[in-house]
């Protein structure tokens, strides 16, 4: 498979990824009876729970992601010289 083709691939897979939004709920069982009772009369405090939720959730994600990209661009080799034969391997 070519570059452009790989690239291309990825791109669509990461738009579809995006485009299939749904909300998450996650919440514990004591904070989901909290959360129904003042939603119920009208508090917005849900809608601030559930965000810092999810920012937690997506804390370890993000770092993790960070370490990698760094590990990545410092120990990538970088105009590495193959010193290979021109001759045929025989693997028998």
């Amino acid at each position: 498979m070519n570059k452009g083709l790989k690239i291309l691939l990825f791109v669509a897979a990461f738009g579809l990824l995006l485009l299939s939004h749904q909300p998450a709920k996650a919440q514990c069982a004591q904070c989901a009876a909290n959360v129904a009772t003042n939603k119920a009369s009208g508090s917005k405090t849900a809608d601030g729970l559930n965000h810092g939720i999810m920012y937690l959730l997506a804390a370890p994600y993000l770092a993790v992601g960070v370490l990698g990209y760094v590990w990545y661009k410092k120990y990538r080799r970088k105009n590495v010289e193959l010193n290979m034969r021109d001759e045929r391997l025989h693997l028998n």
